[in-house]
């Protein structure tokens, strides 16, 4: 297929790139270079010994997304591009809206103006909120507590209501919960600017000395050892999520899902410390600090939907998580 890549050069934009160039497709990346660099591109022509299409530019230039979507005869768009820090959210909501939502409307103007009714969504747990009951389903309340996961909300009803509109529309919507880990290749990963908001790379960067603690927000949770449950993923395991997906809904005359992609399995901030401490024989120094606002004890998902739709399920285990996060931070910092 050809397939348009919003957001391609993201942490999980890059690798979902790498999944779907080795499964014979060709790919045309935009992206706006606001959180992510052309290295990345020159990396992922190194590990799929391809080229790939890449074009600068923004989901919000609807007459560029045409020209692309016509030039490049482009027949599916995966949709990652779009800010995605929760307390930048809630300290710049409007930015927020602008980019995420309105940048994603344009998008489904100019496909729908092109002809294209084929697009994987990047959505995320965030969505559902505060849990109210475990393992999360897809059929637990939305009730997102920040703007970030109101705009991923937003634009999953907007979706819908396509759907609804045009029955040519096939949607798929994918829930992530928490993406780790990197490329086997370690030439890609996750690399956060300033210091990191979520704890794998937060732990590598404190493993390769950029940092000098790792900070453990709250220790009095109600899970196994009082710090927060979070329900992991591999990165690699996400990205073959999207390629199922895309698959499934080039198999349909019409589809509109909702899926988790997640493990089913939570492990706590303590966990995946030991985790990367074995994996790697690295000692993490560590401090407790105070819980942060709005975090929750435990946060995992429930992945049957996922695997009976899809035939989908992730299969790779906490130590290939931490072993491949340190991989890729040592080899960028140390090579």
């Amino acid at each position: 297929m050809n397939i348009l890549v919003t957001g391609g050069l993201g942490y999980i934009g890059s690798h979902t790139v790498s999944i779907l160039m080795q499964s014979k497709n060709n790919v045309v990346i935009i992206d706006n270079l606001s959180n992510s660099s052309l290295e990345i591109l020159d990396k992922l022509k190194k590990i799929t010994n391809k080229d790939i299409d890449f074009v600068e530019g923004d989901i919000n230039n609807k007459d560029l997304l045409i020209e692309i979507i016509i030039n490049y005869k482009i027949e599916a768009v995966i949709h990652f591009a779009g800010l995605k820090s929760v307390n930048e959210s809630i300290e710049n909501p409007e930015l927020y809206y602008q980019n995420n939502v309105k940048g994603s409307l344009i998008l489904f103007e100019a496909m729908k103006e092109s002809g294209v009714t084929k697009i994987v969504f990047s959505s995320s747990a965030t969505v559902y909120g505060i849990p109210e009951y475990l393992p999360i389903d897809e059929a637990h309340p939305t009730k997102p507590i920040n703007p970030y996961g109101l705009t991923k909300l937003d634009i999953e009803n907007i979706l819908l209501d396509l759907s609804i509109s045009n029955p040519n529309w096939k949607i798929i919507s994918l829930r992530y919960f928490n993406p780790v880990g990197a490329h086997p290749s370690g030439e890609i990963g996750e690399d956060p600017n300033g210091i990191p908001n979520n704890l794998m790379p937060y732990i590598s960067k404190v493993a390769s000395k950029e940092l000098s603690k790792l900070k453990i927000f709250g220790d009095a949770y109600n899970t196994i050892d009082g710090t927060g449950v979070r329900d992991y993923i591999h990165v690699m395991d996400l990205a073959d999520g999207h390629l199922a997906a895309l698959k499934y809904i080039n198999n349909q005359s019409a589809c509109l899902e909702t899926l988790n992609l997640g493990t089913g399995n939570g492990y706590s901030v303590i966990q995946i410390l030991s985790a990367f401490e074995k994996a790697n024989n690295i000692k993490i120094p560590y401090e407790i600090c105070d819980p942060r606002p709005g975090d929750v004890d435990s946060c995992y998902a429930e992945t049957t939907k996922s695997h009976n739709v899809l035939n989908w399920s992730a299969k790779r285990g906490i130590m290939e998580m931490c072993k491949s996060a340190w991989n890729y931070e040592s080899k960028k910092n140390f090579n």
